[in-house]
C-alpha cells in the first residue's frame, strides 16, 4: 500500500504530467458547471416539481446519463457530446459505403482532417434538429416553456442557437482535453458524465435498503465482479504467433548480409467492437418503443405490450440477439483478414505452419470468427444486466451502473486514461501505478477514441 501511495505522488512529481493533470480537471469543471446552466426562458421550477412528483423513465436516465445531467436539468448542454459521436458513427458508416469518403480515408492527416470538418458540420445539422424537438416534446411536456409573449419565434430562434452552441462547445472541451490534457476528451466528459450520477444512485440505493446491510454488501459483491469480469473481456486478446524475417547485417570483416528470423505475435481483441453493437441494438429496439409509446391506442396489442417494456423477456431477448448480430457485422467492417494477410506477407512475415497469402487469411478468418463469439455473448449479457439487476430489487438509477454502454465506457476510459498516466512514469524511469504490473491499456473502440 505504501508503494502505491508513493506511486500516486510520484506523478505530481512529473511536470508535464501534473501540468496536462490539472489542464483536464479545470476544462471537465467547466463541462460540469455547463450542464447546469438552464435555457433562458425556461421555467426551471416548473421542470423540476414535474421531476420530483412524476420521476422519470428510464430512457430519459439513460439520456441524462451521457450528458452528465444536462438533459433532466434542460442546460445549454442539454444535447451533450452524443449528436458529436452520432456524427462521427454516421461518417464512419459513409466510409464503408461512400468512395469519396473512403479516399479520405486514406489520405492521411489532411484526410482525417477533411472528416473531422465534416463530422463538425454534420454535428451542427443534427443539434440543429434534435434541439427543437428537445424544447418540444420534453421541456413543452413539462409545462417548462415561457408563457404568453415570451414563447414567440425570437425564443424558439436563440434557444436552438444556445443548445447548439452548448453541444459544439462540449466538444471543443473534449479535443483541448485531448490535445492539452490526459486521456481522450469526448471520452473522458461521456464518463464523467455517468459518473456524476453514480453518487446520487448509491444514495438513493442506500435509502431504499437501509435496512438490509447484507443485500447492500451482495449487490456491491456482485457490482465489482461484473467490473472485474468487464476488465478481462476488455483486455481479453487472441495472440496469433508469427514469425517475421528481417535483414541484418553481420559483424564480421567482410559484411555478410544474413536472414533472421525473430518472433512476434498478432493481437486480435476478444472484444473488437466496443460498445458499437449494443448503440446499434438499443437505437433499432427503442426508435420503435418509442414510436409505439407516442400512439394513442385504447387496448394496444401483445407486441406493443411486451416491447414496450424494457425490463420483459421479449425486449431483451430481441435486444441480445441484436447485438450478437451487430457485433459479427462490425467485427467485419473493422478487421479485414485478407489485408491483414496482405500486410504480414509485404513485411515477410508468417504464422508458423500456415502459407502465406490466402490460406494465410482464412486461418485468420476463421479465429475471428470463433473469437467473436464470447465476445458477442459477453455483450449481450453486459447490456441485459441491468434489466436482471432491476427484477433483483435494484432502484432505477443504480441498475443502469451494472451493464450496458455506461460500464463499458467507463472501464475503457479509466483504463486507457490510467495507460496514458503510467506511460508518463515509465518514461521518466518511476514505478508504474501498481507494483510490478503495468496497465494493459485498451483504447475505446474508433467511434469514441478517434474522435
Amino acid at each position: 500500500m505504501k508503494k502505491f501511495i508513493q506511486n500516486i505522488k510520484n506523478i505530481w512529481k512529473v511536470e508535464e504530467l501534473k501540468k496536462r493533470i490539472l489542464i483536464t480537471l479545470f476544462l471537465i469543471l467547466i463541462f460540469r458547471l455547463g450542464s447546469f446552466i438552464v435555457i433562458p426562458g425556461v421555467n426551471y421550477t416548473n421542470l423540476s416539481n414535474y421531476n420530483s412528483t412524476n420521476g422519470s423513465n428510464v430512457l430519459t436516465d439513460l439520456l441524462s446519463l451521457f450528458s452528465g445531467g444536462g438533459f433532466s436539468n434542460a442546460s445549454i448542454m442539454a444535447l451533450g457530446i452524443m449528436p458529436y459521436i452520432s456524427a462521427s458513427i454516421i461518417m464512419q458508416l459513409l466510409g464503408i459505403a461512400v468512395p469519396a469518403v473512403q479516399k479520405m480515408q486514406k489520405e492521411g492527416e489532411s484526410g482525417r482532417k477533411k472528416i473531422n470538418n465534416y463530422t463538425r458540420i454534420l454535428t451542427v445539422i443534427i443539434c440543429a434538429i434534435q434541439a427543437p424537438a428537445y424544447l418540444t416534446a420534453w421541456v413543452g411536456s413539462r409545462g417548462a416553456l415561457p408563457v404568453g409573449d415570451a414563447l414567440n419565434t425570437l425564443w424558439w430562434v436563440q434557444s436552438v442557437i444556445v443548445m447548439v452552441a452548448g453541444s459544439m462547445f462540449a466538444v471543443w472541451l473534449g479535443e483541448r482535453i485531448t490535445d492539452r490534457g490526459i486521456g481522450n476528451g469526448i471520452s473522458l466528459l461521456i464518463t464523467v458524465g455517468i459518473m456524476s450520477r453514480l453518487p446520487g444512485s448509491l444514495i438513493a440505493e442506500f435509502s431504499v435498503n437501509s435496512g438490509n446491510l447484507i443485500k447492500i454488501v451482495l449487490e456491491f459483491v456482485v457490482f465489482i465482479l461484473i467490473i472485474l469480469a468487464t476488465i478481462l473481456i476488455v483486455q481479453g486478446v487472441r495472440k496469433i504467433p508469427i514469425n517475421v524475417a528481417k535483414r541484418i547485417v553481420g559483424n564480421n570483416r567482410g559484411g555478410n548480409v544474413a536472414e533472421q528470423s525473430s518472433r512476434s505475435y498478432l493481437p486480435i481483441k476478444v472484444n473488437a467492437t466496443g460498445v458499437m453493437p449494443i448503440i446499434f441494438a438499443q437505437a433499432i429496439v427503442t426508435i420503435p418503443m418509442m414510436i409505439m409509446s407516442g400512439a394513442s391506442t385504447e387496448s394496444p396489442g401483445w407486441f406493443q405490450t411486451a416491447f414496450s417494456n424494457i425490463y420483459g423477456i421479449p425486449y431483451n431477448l430481441l435486444l441480445a440477439i441484436l447485438i450478437i448480430v451487430f457485433t459479427y457485422f462490425y467485427t467485419a467492417i473493422m478487421i479485414n483478414p485478407s489485408n491483414m494477410a496482405d500486410d504480414l506477407k509485404r513485411n515477410g512475415g508468417f504464422i508458423p505452419g500456415v502459407k502465406p497469402g490466402e490460406e494465410t487469411a482464412d486461418y485468420i478468418d476463421s479465429l475471428i470468427t470463433r473469437i467473436t463469439l464470447p465476445g458477442s455473448v459477453f455483450l449481450a449479457i453486459i447490456a441485459i444486466l441491468p434489466a436482471i439487476a432491476h427484477s433483483a430489487g435494484i432502484t432505477s438509477g443504480f441498475e443502469l451502473f451494472f451493464g450496458g454502454t455506461s460500464l463499458l465506457i467507463m472501464v475503457g476510459v479509466v483504463l486507457d486514461t490510467l495507460q496514458q498516466i503510467e506511460s508518463y512514469l515509465l518514461n521518466k524511469q518511476m514505478d508504474g501505478l501498481v507494483d510490478g504490473t503495468r496497465v494493459r491499456g485498451r483504447r475505446l473502440t474508433k467511434e469514441l477514441s478517434d474522435i
